[in-house]
């Protein structure tokens, strides 16, 4: 990890818990997400040449993307891991996939961060996968920071989107800095509260002024648009709420930030106010009691497994989140699902793909754990207590496909590949009873893409897809084990198990599962399956 400068905003206490600070990126597909990771971690002095999206021969990579098909599309597929230093704050930095296929794992990442930059386009707004987005960071009152960006491009008005945010998401906002002119005649970043400017034709040290109507700042607008600007913001100073701490930590207020990642606007004043604002770990509700960051004990749980990260080890990371206590290297935990004992031996930092060994790690961090198919996500690790974290689930899919095999002789190590891959999560994995072949269930067809990829590039098989009858599928549970029983085996053809062996029923489509539900009071039909309350029953 690398230290960044510093920042007098800082208001840690100095403590390994209180300098945390884990957040995630939220945003709609193209909003710049992916820019601006690159650009905080620039910032932070993470690296020392930002990449672009989508790379030419002589350019570097987006160091968040690093599977074959990011690159190729220019899009994440998978939530990367990013542990940095800066203003006396530890850093951890979940990007997750923007495309709406892969919703599945971002609502598994937003389990374990403490707050979001919500990235908006200055000229789109609010757009559904934002909303979707927000809406599950609202759920758990995950606090957001927002990044208006693109003001270098031709962009609605600032109180235009100020407005949509309040009104869409029924968010308080409370604007920090604001754009001096947009598209071809932005110019910087005017600082409310400090005032300051950031110039774009200067280097990214703010300078004072005397307030948004000296010379300094209308000298960098073009005549006829000075006037205009002198009205916008001493309306906005008059009008907008001021930043307050309290209701953005309880997730009613937006401090908002309006710049271009890429032209740097606005991205120091972010990344100053994710290390003074944004929160440090924050307590966990486990199925027992509330596990809060300062205990002494360690706890976590595993939002994620990445398998094949380095080919020619086949490895198999366990992303958790240490959610109290103090992980050290070598220490023993226990697998509460399976309650065995655990040996830690080389847990690792991660900067995207690369890794460093980490010999410590505390409350808010994110660590890999190296297993061979032991841990599962959802599992929770402890230093003895019998507890497990909630809110990981799996979701029902929606697209079913077969998969045929080119070569029916390697049919055994296609069968690991789809265990190891489902395990994973890039899909889910359901095998029929009666003993036709294996069917994968994604949320979006993106997903496929993603699943024939990595089989030949990292298991070298070759597949495709065959349609298969069913479309939809739901977890069934009873009260009274017979009752299950007895329409499992009235429904053979239909009754599929999932990766854990619990049992799934396939319909044809939405009006037949209907029916069935009817013609069967005594079953539960679930589009939502708890890992905590199966591994528990487990």
């Amino acid at each position: 990890m690398t230290d960044g400068s510093k920042t007098d905003a800082s208001i840690t206490d100095g403590s390994p818990v209180s300098r945390r600070r884990t957040f995630a990126i939220i945003s709609h597909p193209d909003a710049g997400k992916t820019t601006l990771t690159e650009k905080l971690l620039l910032f932070g002095g993470a690296i020392q040449l930002a990449g672009e999206v989508k790379a030419k021969k002589n350019r570097v990579s987006a160091r968040s993307d690093w599977m074959g098909i990011e690159k190729e599309r220019g899009i994440s597929v998978v939530t990367s891991v990013m542990t940095f230093e800066y203003a006396d704050c530890v850093f951890n930095l979940l990007d997750t996939p923007g495309h709406e296929d892969f919703s599945e794992d971002t609502y598994r990442t937003l389990t374990a961060v403490d707050s979001a930059i919500m990235v908006i386009d200055a000229a789109k707004g609010i757009e559904a996968r934002t909303r979707k987005l927000f809406e599950v960071c609202r759920l758990r009152d995950i606090p957001i920071v927002t990044f208006i960006n693109k003001l270098d491009r031709e962009s609605r008005d600032p109180f235009d989107l100020l407005d949509e945010i309040e009104k869409t998401l029924a968010l308080d906002t409370a604007p920090v800095n604001w754009p001096i002119g947009r598209g071809r005649s932005f110019a910087g970043t005017y600082d409310m509260a400090k005032n300051t400017v950031r110039r774009l034709d200067a280097d990214d040290e703010a300078q004072p002024v005397n307030g948004p109507d000296s010379p300094a700042v209308l000298e960098m607008l073009p005549d006829h648009e000075r006037d205009a600007f002198s009205e916008e913001i001493g309306l906005a100073m008059g009008a907008c709420r001021p930043f307050e701490l309290k209701p953005f930590r309880e997730g009613h207020l937006t401090p908002v930030f309006f710049g271009s990642a890429l032209r740097n606007f606005g991205v120091r004043d972010l990344i100053d106010a994710l290390a003074a604002f944004a929160p440090p770990p924050r307590g966990q509700d486990a199925d027992t009691r509330r596990v809060e960051a300062e205990e002494p004990r360690m706890t976590g749980f595993v939002f994620k497994i990445q398998a094949n990260m380095d080919p020619n080890h086949r490895d198999r990371i366990a992303f958790m989140r240490v959610c109290s206590g103090r992980l050290s290297r070598g220490m023993k935990a226990k697998l509460v699902r399976t309650g065995k004992p655990m040996a830690l031996n080389t847990p690792q930092f991660f900067f995207a793909r690369n890794r460093a060994i980490a010999d410590e790690a505390w409350a808010g961090d994110v660590v890999g754990i190296p297993n061979h198919g032991t841990l599962r996500i959802g599992d929770t690790l402890t230093e003895g207590e019998d507890l497990l974290f909630r809110g990981v689930p799996s979701f029902a899919p929606e697209i079913l496909r077969r998969v045929k095999l080119q070569d029916a002789m390697k049919a055994k190590k296609l069968r690991e590949a789809l265990q190891q891959m489902a395990e994973e999560g890039v899909v889910q994995l359901f095998l029929p009873q009666d003993g036709s072949g294996a069917i994968v269930g994604v949320v979006g067809a993106l997903q496929l893409d993603v699943l024939k990829e990595r089989l030949l590039a990292e298991y070298g098989l070759p597949i495709d897809y065959e349609q298969t009858r069913f479309s939809i599928c739901r977890w069934i549970t009873s009260d009274v084990r017979h009752d299950l029983e007895s329409f499992i085996s009235k429904n053979l053809s239909s009754i599929a198990d999932d990766l854990d062996g619990a049992p799934v029923f396939m319909a044809a489509s939405p009006f037949s599962l209907r029916y069935d539900e009817e013609r069967a009071p005594a079953i539960r039909f679930s589009d939502i399956k708890d890992y905590q309350v199966r591994d528990k029953a487990a």
